[in-house]
């Protein structure tokens, strides 16, 4: 497990670029796997990582396994790597946006 000074690091950059709550984020997963022939139960909607920060998100600090660490880690890179991007075409934002709100992101948030 990560040292303390590590945690409170991690856990602040995580809370900071997941911006969407544990509601909206379920909801924004369960839209997103929504099809028109089928549809998953609503506690399989989404992608394995975007599962993960919803359970991170409904957890206590002192509940969080290496596991979890490993994923918020991936979460804070992911963004940041994705959202200091610049000059991007306008037809990517949509997808772009999209594709950062399947992990707890959203753009126009922030």
């Amino acid at each position: 497990m990560a040292d303390a000074v590590e945690l409170d690091a991690l856990w602040a950059n995580f809370h900071r670029v997941v911006n969407m709550t544990s509601a909206e984020l379920a909801d924004w997963l369960r839209v997103r796997d929504s099809g028109e022939l089928t549809e998953p139960l609503p506690d399989d909607a989404g992608s394995p990582l975007g599962q993960h920060v919803l359970a991170i998100l409904q957890k206590r600090r002192t509940d969080l396994t290496e596991d979890d660490l490993r994923a918020m880690r991936k979460v804070v890179d992911l963004v940041t790597s994705q959202t200091d991007l610049e000059n991007e075409p306008v037809a990517e934002d949509t997808r772009r946006r999209h594709r950062l709100m399947t992990i707890g992101h959203d753009p126009l948030k922030a």
